[in-house]
């Protein structure tokens, strides 16, 4: 049998799709949305892209809270009652089609003016008429159409930043100025006399001057700010020597136009700043659309319904107050601590504990915020505000308060604080020689000195070669927060995994049979009784069994949670669940496992374990090699014995850690000396991933929720590791060789600058050429050793 795919989504129909005008659909969703775009004459959705679409999310009631005027405000970018403008995040957006048909909402709802795609950032902004149409009217619309809005806590708590386009402007300036310098000042490398001497010279120089002052005082100024901090606090840093040498370059060249006995360096010195600010820029260019600096309001919903004398009310999370009832649906998060009053629970929370397995509770147990019903809707009583919640309590640690204070760390201020010394030591022995023996040319040569050593090839050399690293690195789906993490990595000694969802694959179990081999009718019973179960293990096993379950539904069913099933069905009674449950015993410690009893015979157990990441195995090894490796995880050991097979023998292992625990251990081996690399995936690894000197989230999908971390790893590109950490290593080897390249310039730079002969033609010439040929230099490297992976 030919089994078709869904018209809408591209998903496999099964064997009962359902038709619809000549069209087959994998459900009614797909259906539905079908529907609507052909209604509304949209249908050309389908002519873009094949299977564009994605199987709807059920809306019903879900979006009451966007009823709520103080949620709708804070989610609002504008509002004069008459227009409202609104900025959604939209993940599954994915191909031209998405775009197209979000950009033509207007065709749909009548109160939506403008609607605009951001296909890199994944948002939507659409602006729309109050009186026709309500913000909660639009998210249904664009929910039921395929494109569920991701609307957090942190939305309606956070302004939204405003960009910074100082750089941007500084840039801009230096460029222009730049540029025109360039051009008034051939007429002085060429000694063109006469008509141009007698009359325009002056002027040329004047205008010189003029250009200058803003990229002086407007375009290096960060500089200068840079470099008196570093002495307030007594560092010499890169930024001294630059400001230094920027501010001798701009006073020796303004007297030169004032006295009119020469035309200065202007042209060397916007060209400096020029060079020295394009690497600044092209350093923070670098993937700043992702978010490395995350917490839990970034996970949790915006609001919660809350019952109040059998009413439902949607209210925000932060209005949650100690007594309230809250009704927490099937796949929601539960914002806050509290009892569980009624319903049945099973609350993944994977994404706190790194516990793979569904927890289930009962009545009077007590839930924590972070968890994920996942068997229908229960009721649960609030003990404890947001605030006061077990897993804002990760975040209430001082590692997440750290300053970047001013630091010598970086290796080109540690470089710069002896090339400072040297420098001004050579400057004051020169001007004290030049005095003595030609006083007149003393304080030519003291300026010299400062101008040509200035280290603007020193600067460049690690911005634009960690630059071209960051972007390199990024295009193979490994995301670095910033320059220093690409150091960091090079001097890490020890590396620390977490275990579920970062070596194992979230959306993948493995299932084992052991036992006696079940006949075709025995799995078709097993089948049917899962059917009727919501639980997790359930859910995964049904899936699992190939055969069709039977017709008949079985007589007689009870789920007793937390323990299994028993039923009766075709004249046979079913008991499955866990090894008390059906009085055998365990195949394995902390084995996860659903026994199999038929008609009170002991059939066998379906093992559930992780799935391992693909080369795992051959990432381990390669790493161990160089690192220290650990594994720490909240999970339980049952798999212990397995890893220990897998992984390379001098692997540690630390299993059942708390998120606490998990961030004393790395600060114990911080104390022994250790440089640590802490790779994990949840928020049970943020205050790690916050502790640790390097910190990276392995992530499903880069583009949403990752806790606080210095780099995102996608997921897919897990075996890559051991390549990019070599990648960041041979980066700093390549930005010492600049370094070494950039003295040699120095050396010869100083030799015309100590013999009094640095003239404006030689200055010209050597402060750009340093530049361009260190950038080149380091961007060829890069390049060439990125081609190895």
């Amino acid at each position: 049998m030919i089994l078709k795919s869904c018209y809408h989504c591209g998903a496999d129909c099964g064997k009962k799709p359902i038709h619809f005008n000549e069209k087959e659909f994998c459900c009614n969703g797909c259906k539905t949305v079908y529907e609507i775009l052909n209604a509304n004459e949209l249908s050309c959705y389908y002519d873009l892209e094949t299977s564009p679409g994605t199987i709807p999310k059920e809306i019903k009631d879900k979006y009451n809270y966007l009823e709520n005027e103080e949620i709708i405000e804070k989610l609002l970018e504008f509002n004069d009652n008459e227009t409202s403008v609104v900025e959604f995040y939209i993940p599954s957006i994915h191909c031209s089609s998405c775009i197209w048909v979000l950009e033509n909402l207007n065709k749909i709802n009548n109160g939506v003016l403008t609607s605009m795609v951001n296909f890199p950032m994944k948002t939507i902004r659409i602006t729309f008429k109050n009186k026709e149409t309500n913000l909660k009217q639009l998210v249904e619309l664009i929910t039921s159409i395929g494109y569920e809005p991701y609307i957090s806590l942190e939305d309606a708590d956070a302004k939204r930043n405003k960009v910074d386009k100082t750089l941007i402007y500084q840039v801009s300036i230096a460029a222009f100025a730049f540029g025109n310098i360039m051009l008034l000042s051939f007429p002085e490398y060429f000694a063109v006399n006469e008509f141009w001497l007698e009359k325009y010279k002056p002027l040329f120089r004047w205008l010189m001057f003029f250009m200058a002052v803003p990229v002086v005082f407007y375009s290096a100024k960060d500089y200068f700010i840079s470099a008196y901090k570093g002495i307030k606090h007594k560092i010499l840093n890169i930024d001294v020597p630059i400001a230094l040498g920027i501010s001798v370059l701009f006073i020796r060249s303004s007297v030169e136009i004032m006295l009119d006995i020469g035309s200065g360096f202007f042209d060397s010195l916007a060209g400096l700043i020029l060079f020295l600010l394009l690497g600044k820029f092209f350093q923070q260019k670098t993937y700043n659309f992702l978010s490395f600096e995350r917490d839990y309001k970034s996970y949790f919903p915006i609001a919660v319904t809350i019952i109040v004398d059998g009413i439902e009310k949607s209210i925000s999370v932060n209005d949650i107050v100690k007594g309230n009832r809250l009704l927490i649906r099937n796949e929601e998060l539960i914002p806050v601590d509290g009892i569980l009053i009624n319903g049945n629970a099973a609350i993944d929370y994977s994404f706190v504990t790194g516990e793979s397995v569904a927890v289930i509770k009962q009545s009077g147990d007590k839930l924590f915020a972070g968890g994920k019903q996942t068997a229908g809707a229960i009721e649960m009583e609030v003990i404890s505000t947001i605030s006061q919640s077990y897993l804002t309590q990760l975040w209430s640690n001082d590692v997440f308060n750290k300053t970047n204070d001013i630091t010598i760390k970086n290796i080109t201020d540690t470089i710069s604080k002896y090339f400072t010394i040297a420098i001004l030591i050579i400057a004051i022995i020169a001007g004290v020689f030049w005095y003595f023996y030609n006083a007149s040319m003393a304080i030519n040569v003291v300026t010299a000195v400062l101008i040509i050593a200035c280290p603007c090839a020193l600067a460049l050399s690690a911005p634009f070669a960690i630059g071209n690293m960051l972007r390199i690195l990024g295009y193979k789906k490994f995301y670095l927060k910033n320059a220093e993490t690409i150091e960091n990595i090079s001097k890490i000694d020890t590396i620390i995994f977490d275990k579920t969802g970062t070596i194992t694959s979230n959306d993948k179990t493995q299932l084992f049979y052991k036992g006696e081999e079940l006949s075709t009718d025995e799995l078709s019973i097993i089948k049917t009784v899962l059917r009727a179960s919501n639980h997790p293990l359930s859910r995964l096993l049904y899936k699992y069994i190939e055969v069709e379950p039977s017709i008949e539904n079985p007589t007689f069913f009870e789920e007793i949670l937390g323990k299994g099933i028993i039923a009766t069905t075709n004249n046979a009674e079913i008991k499955l669940g866990s090894a008390s449950f059906v009085e055998t015993e365990s195949v394995g410690t902390n084995e996860t496992a659903i026994y199999i009893k038929i008609n009170n015979i002991l059939k066998g157990s379906y093992i559930f374990k992780n799935n391992y990441r693909e080369g795992t195995k051959q990432v381990f090894e390669n790493l161990s090699k160089k690192y220290n490796l650990v594994i720490l995880s909240g999970d339980n050991d049952g798999e212990k014995k397995y890893l220990q097979e897998l992984l390379p023998e001098n692997t540690q292992f630390q299993f059942n850690q708390k998120p606490e625990s998990k961030l004393k251990y790395i600060k114990a081996l911080q104390n022994k000396g250790n440089k640590v690399m802490m790779i994990g995936d949840g928020l049970n690894d943020a205050g790690a991933l916050a502790q640790s000197n390097v910190g990276i989230a392995i992530s499903e999908d880069v583009n949403v929720f990752s806790p606080a971390c210095d780099a995102i790893l996608d997921a897919n590109f897990f075996n890559k590791l051991p390549s990019f950490l070599t990648l960041a290593s041979q980066t700093m080897s390549i930005i010492k060789a600049s370094f070494v390249l950039s003295f040699l310039y120095n050396v010869i730079g100083m030799y015309f600058a100590l013999t009094g002969q640095l003239t404006p033609v030689v200055a010209a010439i050597l402060m750009p050429l340093s530049s361009i040929s260190i950038v080149i230099f380091v961007t060829i490297l890069t390049n060439w050793i990125s081609k190895k992976i």
